[in-house]
């Protein structure tokens, strides 16, 4: 089985999944894992396929008509690609600024993380008003963690940000 990559964005609208997994079907390849959303009127997501090596030309020129409705690439995935290290979930509340992404994801990767996967985002604050940063991103790290923490905890006295930790 070869494994595909494949990324797509194109303006949201009703059916987008459902086409792009009819024409992955069709080919009989296996849609395993995939992270999609809907952003400011535009639907994005990257989808993980396994597909049979005879298959994956035929497959890739399938996906091609969909361009009206989605823009995608397909790249081969990696077979090495195993997750390794300690991983570790971090969540983040805070008050929003620019550049809180740069300064926390910097900070990660200063103390020897790799990021896994991050959603982040944006809410109104309860009591206070004003808007509340929102952050969960899932991180690997190599040894303990205990350089990561301690990046995260000193940039949280900086930006007035509570972090959490979890596994």
């Amino acid at each position: 089985m070869t494994t595909l990559v494949l990324t797509v964005i194109g303006d949201d609208r009703s059916g987008l999944v459902s086409s792009l997994s009819e024409v992955i079907a069709a080919h009989e390849g296996n849609w395993t894992t995939s992270r999609m959303s809907e952003l400011a009127g535009k639907f994005a997501g990257i989808v993980l396929v396994e597909v049979d090596a005879s298959r994956v030309d035929d497959l890739t020129r399938a996906l091609q008509p969909l361009s009206g409705l989605l823009e995608i690439t397909a790249q081969p995935g990696r077979d090495d690609a195993t997750a390794r290290g300690e991983r570790l979930e971090i969540d983040l509340v805070g008050d929003d600024h620019p550049g809180i992404v740069h300064q926390v994801t910097d900070a990660i990767q200063r103390g020897g993380g790799s990021i896994e996967t991050l959603t982040t985002g944006i809410t109104e604050a309860p009591m206070a008003g004003g808007l509340l940063f929102t952050a969960n991103a899932v991180v690997r790290i190599d040894g303990d963690g205990s350089a990561l923490r301690t990046a995260l905890e000193d940039l949280a006295k900086d930006l007035m940000v509570e972090f959490s930790f979890g596994s």
